[in-house]
């Protein structure tokens, strides 16, 4: 039997997660083998967070043995060709112009696969967790932002720029507020954390969702705001791609049903031209590791795309 083992970093402002994922002709899907947490230090800018994720990787597979190739989720955009970084929204420094994939694949001495985190997440989620074994996946990560992805037929959707699956960044109102793409009216703009918490008078979401399961009026009010526009962010998807499922993660889907109740029923409330209630909305199952894990998984992708 031949196993082959890949290597996923999942680069956060905070942390940064780490995951060895092994395939081989006898498993029915990749499998898990361990998964770490490292502290980034955002705060020493590019090179600095370049260093340290050579630093880690490094240590990883001097600590649980070689691996095939890399993947490496990433918050933000990048140049598909030349692995360097267009807009990193959410850590300090110059990230514009930085060359990220190279230094790391050269440091590890192995294939090494950019992708953004969003993504990675609905790819493992799409091969080993919740949206595992459905043809057409649609994925939504909500929290500080809202990020998504699609995937077909075991293929992430990137359309011809390497920037398609932005399910986040769909205009619901086009005079709304501001979003961090330069845009007005987003779903996240309208339905991120921050949203959240301001529509319900409360400090942050986590507080919000608290209090709803407490009954509290105004913080159910918002949640039902909120999730209506993810609802018809949602029945867009729908009504253009038909996927069977949606799959959920991020701090907001930690509440539950709360949550992603009023989101199922306002996306079902949307859609005309599908049979809406076959379309399942489900939470992910994979937590916090789900960016490392779909890294690796996009390692292992490049890889197979390079022995063709």
């Amino acid at each position: 039997m031949s196993v082959a083992r890949f290597l996923g970093l999942d680069l956060g402002g905070t942390n940064i997660k780490v995951a060895i994922v092994e395939t081989a002709d006898d498993m029915p899907l990749p499998r898990v083998v361990s998964t770490a947490q490292h502290a980034t230090h955002a705060e020493r800018g590019p090179q600095g967070v370049t260093d340290r994720l050579i630093e880690v990787g490094t240590a990883t597979i001097e600590q649980s043995g070689a691996v095939d190739a890399a993947g490496l989720g990433v918050p933000g955009l990048f140049e598909r060709d030349t692995g360097r970084i267009v807009l990193f929204p959410n850590l300090p420094g110059p990230w514009p112009g930085h060359s990220l994939r190279d230094p790391i694949a050269d440091a590890l001495g192995v294939p090494t696969a950019l992708i953004n985190d969003a993504r990675a997440f609905v790819l493992a989620e799409g091969t080993v967790g919740a949206g595992r074994g459905c043809h057409t996946l649609v994925g939504l990560t909500l929290g500080t932002g809202i990020g998504g992805g699609i995937m077909i037929d075991g293929h992430i959707q990137l359309g011809e720029f390497g920037t398609g699956s932005e399910v986040g960044h769909q205009i619901i109102v086009p005079d709304g507020p501001l979003c961090g793409c330069g845009n007005r009216g987003c779903v996240e703009a309208l339905a991120k954390a921050e949203a959240l918490a301001e529509l319900a008078g409360q400090p942050d979401a986590a507080t919000v969702y608290r209090l709803a399961a407490m009954g509290d009026a105004e913080c159910l009010a918002a949640i039902n705001t909120v999730a209506g526009y993810i609802g018809i962010g949602l029945a867009n998807v729908v009504t253009l791609l038909g996927p069977s499922c949606i799959v959920i993660g991020g701090g907001i889907a930690a509440a539950g049903e709360l949550v992603l109740g009023p989101i199922r029923d306002a996306m079902r409330s949307h859609v005309t031209l599908a049979p809406a209630e076959r379309v399942s909305v489900v939470p992910a199952e994979l937590g916090k590791w789900a960016g490392a894990i779909g890294a690796a998984l996009a390692g292992r992708n490049q890889l197979d795309v390079r022995a063709r």
